[in-house]
């Protein structure tokens, strides 16, 4: 396990998730939300409604005495500036390498401005390849231009 302190809201989750033999794919089935949001929420950085929070409860087979803790908002990017887990590493990584050629040729295309993390989706495809398969990881987010008064 890395450094990063996992909430014990957290630990709660991925153990009854893994013991119902479950994926956030599954979870996605059953709450009608991204995968990838699913995972965030159980990590707690973000929050569910609380019919949402109660399709997740009852699909793990845990009280719904939770459903608070999931639709609380949530304080987000807490850990460590630099990530010690190797694949959260390698985004961390691909940020320093790319990350200023990524912001010029956003701002290049469509201003001055920022991608919305607020207004935004994340996918994650597995792409077979016969040399190795291959991950996808697909960000949308909302241009907002910088204003200007």
């Amino acid at each position: 396990m890395s450094s990063v302190e996992i909430p014990e809201i957290t630990q709660t989750l991925l153990t009854a998730k893994k013991a119902k033999g479950l994926s956030f794919a599954d979870l996605e089935t059953v709450v009608g939300c991204d995968e990838v949001f699913i995972a965030a929420v159980f990590y707690r950085q973000a929050a569910v409604s609380e019919d949402e929070a109660s399709k997740i409860l009852h699909a793990l087979d845990l009280g719904q005495d939770l459903v608070a803790e999931l639709t609380a908002y949530p304080t987000k990017g807490l850990g460590p500036v630099v990530p010690t887990d190797p694949l959260v590493y390698r985004f961390y990584e691909i940020m320093q390498v790319y990350g200023m050629p990524i912001k010029d040729v956003i701002q290049e295309k469509f201003g001055d401005g920022i991608m919305s993390a607020i207004d935004f989706t994340l996918d994650i495809e597995k792409v077979e390849d016969p040399k190795g398969d291959r991950v996808k990881v697909i960000m949308n987010g909302k241009f907002l231009p910088y204003k200007k008064w």
